[in-house]
């Protein structure tokens, strides 16, 4: 892999052979307890079907908690290209409890568990940088902005597991073209909540908080590019980024931002979570990309969750995660492999 001055890392990029049921290898980022609790997890669901192995993997009260419904958010139809593929829809019980938000613990099932400490009222979100009318949202603004809509996006983590989700919300564009960004405007960073009294895992060594992420301005003005308050129809659950949070499918899950409440317009590219952590194995761009492999997880292939048992062969990823008509433009001439 490549720094982003496109230099050559001495970590070298993994290609391993490909056998269609391997797992993703355990983060060295993460604790080692954590990571044997998430195979003997897995131990237990492969044991049953996933209703019941997720029960006994969550507990009842987690469970119980995590799949709970949540005040109706409806949205329209969606007119942007690509807004809808036609993938099976991965159940709700099961994208609601399996996820990485590491502000709640590192363990797929701490967000589930822990995240109900989260208080999303009242919510501001302040835009700030380089635009021409700076301003703090509450959340109701937001929610009144644009008209929600309902797209089924992809959702692929860098870990080799994936998901489809249906998300209601709109374009970034919309608020964007409302603050007004000036010249100088190049990226886009996004903040996420650190607020150790309602996260259980804010001040851990596992990353430097506040979370960060952060877009080129062609991609956070793309119309696939979305703020999403709701999903399956519903406002979002805490476990999953309640009130607000991001979408962008054609990167890895960890560029959208969760529970954001601060946006702000630069001139330099952001220096974000995971490359402040490990920039040898995290690019600032993070498109899927099946040819250039994670130092620890092949990115050849992915296990689509709830689809046909956890030992079934894995699909195929699909370059920018199947949205490459959509986005490819955005990247010609980059050197994907550098620019990872």
């Amino acid at each position: 892999m490549a720094d982003q001055s496109g230099s050559i890392l001495e970590t070298p990029m993994h290609f391993r052979p490909d056998r269609g049921f391997d797992h993703a290898v355990p983060s060295e980022i993460t604790p080692r307890a954590v990571y044997e609790g998430r195979r003997d997890w897995l131990r237990r669901l492969s044991a049953g079907a996933l209703g019941t192995g997720l029960a006994g993997w969550a507990g009842r009260d987690a469970l119980a908690q995590a799949s709970a419904k949540g005040a109706p958010l409806p949205g329209g139809k969606s007119a942007v290209v690509g807004a809808n593929v036609m993938d099976a829809v991965t159940p709700r019980g099961l994208s609601t409890t399996y996820n990485n938000f590491y502000e709640f613990g590192t363990d797929k099932a701490d967000p589930a568990r822990n995240a109900h400490t989260l208080k999303t009222r009242p919510w501001t979100v302040v835009v700030e940088g380089a635009v021409a009318k700076p301003r703090t949202y509450g959340i109701d603004d937001l929610l009144k902005l644009a008209p929600m809509e309902e797209r089924i996006y992809r959702l692929r983590c860098v870990e080799g597991w994936s998901m489809v989700v249906p998300w209601v919300g709109w374009s970034l564009a919309a608020l964007i073209k409302q603050v007004e960004p000036t010249g100088n405007a190049k990226f886009v960073e996004f903040h996420t909540l650190a607020d150790p009294k309602t996260m259980p895992f804010v001040g851990s060594r596992v990353l430097e908080w506040p979370y960060v992420e952060g877009l080129r301005m062609d991609e956070a003005m793309h119309p696939l590019t979305m703020l999403v308050f709701g999903m399956y129809g519903e406002v979002l659950p805490n476990q999953n980024g309640a009130p607000l949070r991001l979408a962008v499918p054609w990167k890895y899950g960890f560029k959208s931002g969760k529970s954001i409440v601060k946006i702000r317009f630069t001139e330099q590219q952001p220096k974000t979570a995971w490359v402040k952590a490990a920039a040898q194995e995290y690019g600032f761009y993070s498109n899927v990309n099946p040819k250039v492999d994670h130092p620890r997880w092949s990115q050849a292939t992915e296990r689509r969750l709830g689809e046909d048992g956890i030992f079934a062969k894995k699909r195929p990823t699909l370059m920018f995660n199947g949205y490459e008509s959509q986005v490819g433009q955005l990247y010609a001439g980059l050197d994907l492999a550098k620019n990872y």
